[in-house]
């Protein structure tokens, strides 16, 4: 960002050196763009065109996608904000599960099933694989198989029957909160653990480690949405950081840390689980 110049007069300069001492302190505290920062909206652009199907600006600089996927929390309030309200208007003419499921389609449209695909190919590769390379070799591979149709059949179902038995009022807003919080799933794991595929695999150079600040920044995002939900609601954030923690143990133990589809799998199970949780809440509200 380019600081304007002041006149050269005696109070212009003295303006002039009061605003590079309060930039250089912005600048050091993080609160300003720096050259290795860079511009924040143009990030956000870059993770609205890898993580859905909504337009973008064309020249974006694609080198930078990874340090994007900090403003996944941000997705998820459009593809929440979107799917909840293809639901309260579907469900003004149709049956309460026609509305959910209509509100799906709409969420998978948005992204291009990108989250369901890593969750499926997440099950076909854990549930086949016996060993560190045959898994990620299965989960390589673009063809689904069994494992991964029916982990993706009951997780579908299971999203279904959770969001149809909620209150209508209250099910938009829990589409909102759920695709917002589920996508911080997948920057802890990011910041914790370590890309699997090595230095043999062309997506390595696409890993990122958000630094705590970056976290902390996300993390806010993630929560807002909470805030239209009733206060016990706020509980329904300590399941889905356990499963979380599990998950991300589980492919560490198991592959030595985490790929791309299980960033994926991971978002879906939070989501999944938020429903679950809020769900579970709702009998004491």
């Amino acid at each position: 960002m380019k600081i304007p110049s002041f006149p050269r007069s005696s109070v212009g300069m003295q303006l002039a050196t009061l605003r590079r001492r309060v930039w250089q302190r912005w600048s050091v505290a993080g609160c300003a763009p720096t050259p290795e920062r860079g511009n924040d909206k143009m990030l956000f652009f870059l993770a609205l065109s890898f993580y859905t199907r909504l337009p973008h600006p064309q020249a974006l600089d694609y080198k930078r996608l990874p340090q994007a996927a900090i403003y996944l929390p941000l997705i998820g309030w459009l593809v929440g904000g979107i799917a909840a309200l293809v639901f309260y208007l579907a469900d003004l003419v149709w049956p309460q599960a026609t509305a959910v499921i209509l509100a799906l389609i709409a969420g998978i449209l948005l992204t291009g099933a990108l989250h369901e695909d890593g969750f499926a190919d997440v099950c076909d590769g854990f549930g086949g694989g016996m060993n560190k390379q045959r898994i990620l070799e299965i989960m390589k591979d673009s063809h689904i198989g069994a494992y991964g149709f029916i982990g993706l059949l009951l997780m579908l179902l299971l999203k279904i029957s959770v969001l149809a038995e909620m209150p209508a009022a209250l099910a938009p807003l829990v589409l909102l909160a759920g695709h917002s919080i589920s996508r911080l799933s997948p920057l802890l794991l990011m910041q914790r653990y370590t890309y699997a595929r090595g230095n043999d695999s062309k997506a390595s150079g696409a890993v990122y480690q958000p630094s705590f600040r970056e976290l902390a920044f996300a993390t806010v995002i993630a929560l807002l949405p909470l805030a239209l939900l009733p206060a016990l609601c706020m509980l329904a954030i300590i399941p889905v950081l356990v499963a979380t923690l599990l998950l991300g143990h589980y492919f560490y133990r198991r592959i030595d840390g985490y790929t791309g589809d299980c960033l994926g799998a991971s978002q879906q199970v939070a989501e999944t689980i938020f429903y679950l949780s809020v769900s579970a809440l709702w009998i004491f509200i």
